[in-house]
């Protein structure tokens, strides 16, 4: 199975290396010197990684037979792939390779249906499962440990316990909450007004 694990930024210095933007928890195996990766485009590759190092927390590679900035930038928006065994597991536990939760059920923890994952972003902050909903609409999901709450490989689903408003349903079911609970204050502070 083949999986984007980088892509190629832009030119850094001028002895061929570039930076690259890191699509995979497992750099250090993934983008390792010698490891030989496809491209997408096809035409740029294969490339092997000659060296690679951290840079003003940048991962910087050098590709062998890249030698200069022109080579380098030839590279620019270059999609790394490597090849995965798809029964492979991440090292720590608690970690999920993207093809794993593709296609997972979303459920919240009550058993309410969300949807289906069609599509995971990797952003600089945290990752986002994009979930289908059952009438073709989008919602992102945060994939953290305080939203997303289980992934059960076996059962083919991702358990959540999503806040107010993150999900168009619940948020409907708060505002209502938050009707009833106007009236809450008043109550209290009348009972307290008796008491007094």
């Amino acid at each position: 199975m083949q999986l984007v694990v980088a892509r190629i930024g832009r030119a850094h210095g001028i002895k061929g290396e570039v930076t690259v933007e890191v699509r995979t928890d497992e750099p250090e195996l993934r983008l390792a010197p010698g490891a030989v990766l496809a491209t997408e485009p096809a035409s740029t590759g294969p490339l092997t990684i000659e060296t690679g190092r951290v840079h003003s927390g940048r991962l910087i590679l050098r590709f062998e037979g890249v030698k200069d900035r022109t080579g380098a930038e030839a590279l620019r928006n270059t999609l790394l792939i490597a090849e995965v065994d798809p029964e492979e597991l991440p090292e720590e536990e608690d970690e999920y390779y993207d093809h794993q939760l593709m296609d997972l059920d979303v459920v919240t923890k009550d058993g309410e249906e969300v949807g289906r994952i069609t599509e995971i972003s990797h952003l600089p902050s945290q990752d986002l499962f994009i979930v289908e909903r059952p009438d073709g609409s989008e919602v992102m999901i945060p994939f953290v440990e305080s939203i997303v709450i289980e992934i059960d490989l076996e059962e083919q689903r991702a358990v959540i316990d999503p806040p107010p408003g993150l999900i168009d349903d619940r948020a409907e079911i708060v505002s209502s909450r938050d009707d009833s609970s106007e009236e809450d204050p008043s109550e209290e502070a009348s009972s307290e007004d008796a008491d007094a």
